[in-house]
């Protein structure tokens, strides 16, 4: 059996993910709660700690305390110990707070005495936004049998979608021959995911060479493929970048069906459940007498008195009486209150749909939300964390309530139509 390899992990967590919306207000994106028992982060974690490999450095930048606070120690992951551990590395600002990073490159760039002060061979860089499972150790492997400068986590995608990514053509041996950059037309499907393994000296070497590259995918990569060997490494499995409303929904919902390559539990994803001061102390769900459970998951500490239709639920959700949840990613502690509806919805952490109240009215998907176009319009609609949404209200397609939203007293809850904003 092939001992593990040794590299450093430098985990990229400080983006924004502004087409997430308001699930981002109040946290970082690879902090924002997936899947029920999960944080988007605990994807690439918990792919760290199934390879064996044990020391992580976490760049953040964006709001960051949610996420830290969610790392904790790294004890959930097994990052402690005397020879492992996980480090937060906040941004190094310049001398203006505005010097943040520039790109992927400049992040690294800024954490250079990191990966001085942690002796390794290779580093490992990856993102914390994505929802997969990889063997690392396997592509480290790989990398050192090619003898690679970089190696790169590439897959397949349509042709229609690879304008998102950066782009490599291999030659027969998976060398890359040719990048581009979020192509508009593009000559390959063969996509980027975000995953490099560098060689330690050769990743500083090559940060010090110029300083105003300051992205892998814009600079430091076309450069390297034109002077030294770059690889690509294929990928086979499940991966979803769940940066924007849609994909984010899309792959909640993915978790449902048997046949979607998605399976969290399998493939050894762990949470931590200490988090935030709430302990694994939550009861089982409860499930009352004439209650409807269909194609859901249930988290513990759910309350089911209604009906729950092809929907996420994490820990703690109460849907009471007569109330419905179809289609829906609802967050913890979050309730559906008697006789309400929550169709189509993604509803953040302590959401209170009113008695009678409906989130998602109507069969119209298709008027956009008119602040947020391109955030808001398949039919979804989102409310905010600690949103309160008023007995009897009505709210249609693709609509936006704001985090913490209160009706003020004494004034009477009317319609909002699809593609409407409160």
């Amino acid at each position: 059996m092939r001992e593990p390899h040794d590299a450093l992990v430098l985990l990229l967590a400080g983006g924004i993910g502004s087409r997430l919306n308001l699930l981002v207000g109040h946290r970082a994106k690879p902090a924002v709660p997936f899947g029920g028992l999960y944080r988007i982060i605990d994807f690439a974690l918990s792919n760290v700690m199934n390879s064996g490999l044990t020391r992580v450095g976490v760049l953040t930048q964006y709001k960051p305390l949610s996420l830290m606070r969610h790392i904790g120690t790294g004890e959930a992951w097994d990052f402690t110990g005397r020879t492992r551990g996980v480090k937060i590395l906040p941004p190094r600002t310049g001398e203006k707070d505005s010097d943040w990073y520039k790109g992927t490159a400049d992040a690294i760039r800024q954490n250079i005495d990191f990966i001085r002060a942690n002796p390794s061979e290779q580093v490992v860089i990856l993102s914390g936004d994505h929802i997969y499972q990889m063997d690392f150790d396997a592509m480290i492997a790989y990398h050192c049998h090619k003898k690679a400068d970089i190696t790169i986590g590439m897959m397949v995608v349509p042709k229609s979608e690879i304008h998102q990514f950066g782009a490599g053509i291999v030659d027969d041996d998976n060398r890359i021959v040719d990048w581009e950059e979020k192509p508009a037309q593009p000559r390959t499907n063969l996509a980027s995911m975000g995953i490099y393994v560098f060689d330690t000296n050769y990743l500083l070497e090559t940060l010090c060479l110029d300083k105003t590259e300051h992205d892998f995918g814009m600079h430091i990569i076309p450069r390297a493929i034109e002077e030294d060997r770059v690889y690509a490494y294929p990928f086979y499995g499940y991966w979803r970048d769940v940066g924007t409303v849609q994909s984010f929904w899309e792959t909640n919902m993915d978790i449902l069906q048997e046949d979607s390559g998605i399976s969290p539990e399998e493939w050894g994803i762990r949470p931590n459940t200490e988090a935030d001061g709430r302990p694994m102390d939550r009861a089982p769900a409860r499930f009352v007498s004439g209650c409807s459970v269909k194609s859901s998951m249930i988290s513990a500490g759910c309350v089911i008195e209604g009906t729950v239709i092809h929907s996420v639920l994490s820990p703690g959700v109460k849907v009471e009486k007569g109330a419905v949840v179809r289609d829906s990613v609802i967050f913890e502690d979050a309730v559906i209150q008697e006789d309400a509806l929550a169709d189509l919805a993604i509803c953040d952490k302590r959401v209170v749909v009113g008695k009678g109240a409906v989130v998602g009215h109507g069969e119209n998907r298709k008027k956009v939300n008119t602040e947020y176009p391109t955030h808001l319009y398949s039919g979804i609609t989102l409310i905010g964390k600690a949103a309160i949404v008023p007995d009897g209200m009505i709210i249609g397609r693709n609509c936006r309530i704001s985090s913490g939203y209160r009706l003020e007293a004494g004034v009477s809850p009317v319609p909002l139509g699809d593609g409407g904003s409160l």
